[in-house]
């Protein structure tokens, strides 16, 4: 199906976000200088914004404060010169005077008593429903914006009765915010009147502009500040500590003459002579646990090489003897008999030293070849029928998969199959053994199932150790060196593969062998999996 271009090109977007989301995420984690700034960052922006807001709230608030007062002791001196001319105008009692002459002189008053900034303008308005005998009419500035006197604060004067000026925010045509004040004028022979007045505060939304723009920046400065200088800090404290890690990590590598500079008589200098005097005491201990290693591999070596001619003669001496065991007395023979089975065992352990002392060397290799598995199992289960049957076992293959072949040792891999086979007719308490076989696109896997005593939970972890035995005191039948499994997981490790046990109580034990179906390809998965959902013990090639 072909993808609209507007829909390619938001899936290309949204998966270029993942991909940014992934990376910061993973920077977040693993920086800690990014981490600490940013965490200051933040927390100092949420500080300045929070302080930052409170003083341009009391800011406001107060200019506000301010201009209201202003603009009730302005009107409070209007009202009384309006108040004021319209009563003398009546005690003159010129009749000349018309009621529209003396407004207009008022209105002229009123304005010159007011020294606000900015545009003002008023308006006298009659309050309708009165009878009088003369009738003023409405006296307005060419500005009086009448649409912005309300209804309530008109009904706020009519009802305060001339006692109070009464205020009102608005919000002017221009945008600008406004105050309109109202107060009650008794014109003689004409009633009541209207007197408002209002009051432009664009001076004063200017003063809290500039106000919080300087917040705004001066603030935005403090932050940038703050994150610099915490960067520096960081970058000094976070510095010494980087090359600690640095030096840990190779120092976890190998590289044991890593060491740390150490400068000053701060924590940091404490902490690098601290860890200089742990590495020195680590490479010390490892130069001698390796010099030790290497003197009992070398000795194991030696004397297993050394073995390997008297025991031949003892070998070829005792199979003499075993051959003519019948013409000994019956304690001869039977004394022949043991020689023969001990100097047997005791070539298979020599064998197994050898083989573990050319392992701990490095000096094995394999011999790769290609075989198919499943026919490599059923001749490693043939040749293991004989003892199966003389212990009531019956050894049964199940291969739903693995029919190809594969580049293994197959010496190895069929020691491997033998040992597990052998371990599982020991300890299946005579009952059948499976042999399952089978692969995925990854891997091709192995596994021998017993129904047996099982191992118990505390020594699952021990079964691959070196000389270890679940029961020493059990009478062995097979082998006995203990040295079988750990040289099964050493062949395991060799081919790239993992050698793991599941095993319960009671309920027996399954050993798994997986194998990459291609040499040096990673195994994703097994395609054998154990009979519950209990984690496997083992030992993987990571």
């Amino acid at each position: 199906m072909q993808v609209p271009p507007l829909s390619r090109q938001a899936s290309i977007g949204g998966l270029n976000w993942r991909l940014y989301r992934r990376r910061l995420a993973r920077f977040w984690r693993s920086s800690l200088q990014f981490r600490t700034v940013a965490i200051t960052v933040v927390l100092s922006g949420l500080a300045v914004i929070i302080i930052g807001s409170y003083m341009s709230i009391s800011i406001g608030d107060n200019l506000y404060k301010t201009r209201l007062a202003q603009v009730q002791t302005e009107s409070n001196n209007a009202t009384a010169i309006a108040q004021q001319s319209f009563d003398n105008a009546q005690a003159t009692g010129d009749q000349a005077v018309e009621l529209d002459g003396v407004g207009l002189s008022v209105k002229s008053s009123v304005l010159s008593t007011v020294r606000s900034p900015g545009s003002t303008s008023m308006g006298l308005l009659r309050i309708p429903g009165q009878q009088t005998d003369r009738i003023m009419t409405t006296i307005t500035s060419p500005t009086f914006p009448t649409d912005l006197v309300s209804q309530d604060i008109r009904d706020a004067v009519e009802a305060g009765k001339g006692k109070h000026v009464y205020t009102q925010s608005v919000t002017l045509k221009d945008g600008a915010p406004g105050l309109v004040a109202g107060s009650l004028i008794d014109v003689p022979s004409a009633g009541l009147y209207e007197l408002f007045l209002v009051y432009d505060l664009a001076d004063a939304q200017v003063t809290l502009n500039f106000v919080q723009s300087t917040l705004a920046i001066g603030g935005l400065a403090l932050v940038l500040l703050i994150g610099a200088v915490t960067y520096i800090v960081v970058r000094l404290v976070v510095g010494p500590i980087r090359v600690a890690a640095e030096a840990s990590e190779k120092l976890a590598a190998g590289q044991l003459e890593q060491r740390i500079p150490e400068h000053g008589q701060d924590v940091i200098a404490t902490l690098a002579r601290s860890f200089n005097g742990m590495a020195d005491s680590l490479q010390k201990q490892i130069s001698q646990l390796a010099e030790l290693s290497r003197v009992q591999q070398r000795f194991v070596s030696d004397v297993s090489h050394e073995l390997r001619t008297p025991l031949t003669t003892i070998r070829l001496a005792g199979d003499v003897l075993y051959d003519q065991r019948e013409d000994f007395a019956p304690s001869t023979a039977r004394t022949a008999e043991l020689l023969h089975t001990q100097v047997m065992r005791f070539e298979v352990l020599l064998a197994d030293l050898l083989e573990i002392s050319r392992y701990d060397a490095g000096a094995v290799e394999l011999e790769l070849e290609p075989i198919n598995l499943v026919r490599l199992v059923e001749d490693a289960v043939d040749s293991m029928q004989a003892v199966a049957e003389e212990r009531g076992s019956d050894l049964q293959v199940d291969a739903p998969g693995g029919y190809f072949e594969a580049e293994v040792d197959a010496r190895r891999i069929r020691r491997i199959l033998r040992n597990l086979l052998g371990n599982a007719i020991e300890h299946g308490e005579g009952r059948p053994v499976v042999v399952t076989v089978d692969s995925n696109e990854s891997a091709i896997a192995i596994a021998v199932r017993d129904f047996g005593v099982g191992i118990r939970p505390g020594d699952v972890e021990r079964v691959f150790d070196r000389f270890w035995r679940a029961d020493p005191s059990r009478r062995r039948t097979i082998g006995g060196t203990g040295l079988g499994l750990a040289i099964a997981l050493e062949d395991a490790a060799l081919h790239d593969g993992d050698l793991e046990v599941w095993s319960r109580f009671g309920e027996g034990s399954c050993f798994r062998l997986t194998l990459p179906r291609e040499r040096g390809k990673r195994i994703v998965s097994s395609p054998i999996e154990f009979p519950d959902d209990s984690e496997p013990v083992g030992r993987h090639d990571d």
